[in-house]
């Protein structure tokens, strides 16, 4: 768990308490379909499998991520590169995630959709770059 004085693990450059913890925590909903996504990410680094399935889209949900399960993933950085947002219920969110997995080096390129739907933004899938 991240400690709520410790810096966003979403590159937002403010504090856990005042960025992502209030969507993992408080369950507040973000505002922006960007907010979502750094939340997400956020939530891949504490392994919130919880969030990540709530904040995904019933259409395109799996029963299951197994996160726990899977070899463990170092998160070391998030680069939002565009958020567009076409229309008031629709929003395309582009980033670049980096990890490693046993000391090796990925990098994740995505242009993630998401969809308004009762007030929240869920994220729909993506299309890796």
């Amino acid at each position: 768990m991240a400690k709520l004085t410790n810096p966003c693990p979403c590159g937002s450059n403010r504090n856990f308490s005042d960025c992502c913890a209030r969507y993992l925590e408080r369950n507040e909903p973000a505002p922006t379909a960007e907010a979502l996504m750094r939340s997400r990410y956020t939530a891949y680094t504490l392994l919130r499998e919880d969030y990540l399935l709530a904040t995904w889209h019933s259409s395109t949900r799996p029963s299951a991520l197994g996160l726990a399960e899977e070899v463990p993933t170092q998160w070391i950085g998030l680069q939002v590169k565009r958020h567009e947002q076409p229309d008031a219920e629709h929003a395309r969110v582009e980033f670049v995630a980096r990890y490693k997995i046993n000391g090796r080096a990925h990098r994740l390129h995505e242009v993630s959709r998401f969809v308004l739907e009762n007030g929240k933004w869920l994220y729909v899938d993506g299309k890796i770059e």
